[in-house]
């Protein structure tokens, strides 16, 4: 007798048939990850994507839609004040874009005063001589104010932390780029600008606005 034959004697029908099921669901299983498997091939622009966020190419897309989101909804600065004096609640409801420290998009024409490491400070007419507004040019582009403006970037869309806040890097970069490239930022003082930007409301009495657009009359 071979030794198949001698081993299927040994072992029972049962047992060869539940050896049998769970072979078959075994292969059935395989051929399913093999069907959904996803084959990049490594070095490959994709293979790239796939392994890391790109926070720059992520800003170059996002940035457009937050700068007209932004431009459509901002609300003269001297309007906003107003409204924020005599309602803060109110005014964030109507103006502002998340709960705790809302973000708005506001607009105005000033003059550029003292500046300090690329934040320069703006007089405004017909704003309350106890606000001050300040202007972040750069070099360096700091928060998540652009990020966070229009209310439709949340964490959920991304990986983790890291990426979230790369993302808010990428878009001020991606502003930087765009807006502020063009304009001697190292020469305002003295000058006229018109603006329009974001500035997260942390004091009442100092807007730090990051534009979105900027011109220097």
């Amino acid at each position: 007798m071979s030794t198949l034959s001698t081993f299927s004697h040994q072992v029972s029908p049962r047992t060869l048939k539940r050896w049998g099921v769970t072979l078959a669901v075994t292969l059935a299983l395989l051929v399913t990850i093999g069907l959904n498997t996803k084959v990049v091939k490594i070095g490959s622009a994709e293979d790239a994507a796939e392994q890391a966020f790109a926070p720059d190419k992520y800003g170059e897309k996002a940035f457009p839609e937050i700068q007209k989101s932004v431009m459509g909804r901002a609300v003269d600065a001297a309007t906003l004040a107003t409204a924020l004096n005599a309602d803060a609640n109110a005014a964030k409801t109507k103006y502002g874009v998340g709960d705790a420290l809302p973000v708005f998009s506001v607009s105005f024409t000033g003059v550029v005063g003292a500046g300090s490491s690329g934040i320069y400070q703006v007089k405004v007419a017909g704003l309350p001589d106890d606000l001050k507004i300040r202007l972040q040019t750069g070099p360096a582009i700091n928060g998540t104010d652009l990020r966070d403006a229009t209310g439709t970037i949340q964490f959920g869309d991304f990986k983790n932390q890291i990426e979230y806040q790369n993302a808010g890097s990428g878009i001020n970069r991606e502003m930087k780029k765009v807006v502020l490239s063009k304009i001697d930022t190292a020469n305002l003082s003295g000058k006229t600008v018109k603006v329009t930007g974001v500035f997260r409301l942390l004091n009442p009495k100092n807007w730090l606005v990051t534009p979105v657009e900027m011109v220097v009359q």
